[in-house]
């Protein structure tokens, strides 16, 4: 089986698990769900897979087959992953936000006074606004530029990738949830007037309130973002980034547009610093589980695809002068003497 078919069984595997235990747990447990709107996702996301495969079977053509099957697991895991985070609210444990503000603290990162000084700041805090929004845009481009350069193993590697992070973010918080500094606080109605932001603490205070009464009605229509720590609009900045660093015309934009996304979450995302420093190892985790490490090294091992440092050795030419040369030319050279 070639790598390529392997990674499309593993999406095809996941999704469908994930999508099987979402309605198992909806059937036994109760849970108040859109189903017609979720069923329109699932339609959706059939037909793109049903294109993809005629493309890739029949056409023959697999960059489109990668951009289509991409697409389609891309729209059924992120349905059926926020449907399981929300069912999952019911039996979260305790929520750590007062302890992720300690952290804070002891690192000397003071949120509420970072928001006060945004609150000075207008245009700064539209730029980090409009870059803290980009990176679902940003996904959705570098699917397309992976399949085009004719990456697709990559395709299917960032999707998995994706879900991997976002899997690991769900069930830490399932285990610890928090929904950052902004669930901790408000501002003075002067103040909220002067910040553009993505989300407000009004949201974070509803979120707290789903975790104290429960999902309700869920809906792709009103799906919120439940996850604080780790902050998972970091992972997904990171591994846009780790992706994009092959495609030359796209890795400096990313690089710079990410790093802006990291420096804007806790002001945008109203995240906790720490929250934006666990991105780090999740995001690591979730490449090490879409198998980026194991073909990074075994590039590294192909000859022809390392620059190895050649041994050299300094000689004496008969002019006096000396000469650096590879080790095996300057002994061929002494017994040719």
């Amino acid at each position: 089986m070639s790598d390529i078919a392997r990674l499309q069984r593993v999406l095809l595997g996941l999704v469908l698990l994930l999508t099987a235990l979402d309605a198992a747990w909806w059937l036994l447990a109760g849970f108040h769900l859109d189903a017609p709107a979720y069923g329109r996702l699932a339609a959706l996301s059939l037909g793109l897979a049903g294109a993809g495969i005629y493309y890739q079977e029949r056409r023959r053509e697999p960059q489109i087959a990668a951009m289509l099957l991409g697409t389609a697991f891309l729209i059924q895991f992120s349905a059926a992953a926020s449907v399981l985070n929300y069912m999952l609210i019911p039996v979260a444990g305790p929520r750590i936000d007062g302890l992720l503000a300690a952290a804070d603290a002891a690192l000397g990162f003071d949120w509420y006074a970072v928001m006060l000084a945004m609150a000075q700041r207008p245009l700064l805090n539209l730029v980090f606004f409009n870059v803290y929004n980009l990176v679902l845009p940003e996904i959705a481009l570098l699917l397309v530029a992976l399949a085009w350069s004719g990456r697709t193993g990559q395709v299917y590697r960032f999707c998995l990738a994706l879900a991997a992070g976002a899997l690991a973010a769900i069930f830490f918080w399932a285990a610890f949830p928090s929904f950052g500094a902004m669930s901790l606080h408000g501002f003075a109605p002067d103040i909220a007037a002067r910040l553009t932001l993505a989300v407000t603490t009004q949201y974070g205070q509803d979120l707290a309130a789903l975790l104290k009464n429960g999902p309700g009605f869920i809906s792709p229509a009103d799906m919120r973002g439940l996850i604080g720590f780790p902050s998972y609009h970091g992972v997904l900045a990171l591994i846009v980034t780790w992706y994009g660093w092959n495609l030359r015309g796209l890795r400096w934009p990313l690089i710079v547009l990410n790093a802006g996304v990291l420096i804007s979450t806790p002001v945008q995302g109203g995240h906790h610093m720490v929250d934006v420093l666990a991105a780090f190892p999740v995001a690591a985790l979730a490449l090490a589980l879409a198998g980026e490490w194991r073909r990074v090294r075994n590039r590294a091992q192909m000859p022809g695809l390392v620059n190895r440092m050649r041994n050299l050795t300094i000689q004496l030419r008969k002019n006096g002068l000396f000469r650096a040369m590879p080790a095996h030319a300057a002994r061929q050279s002494r017994t040719a003497d």
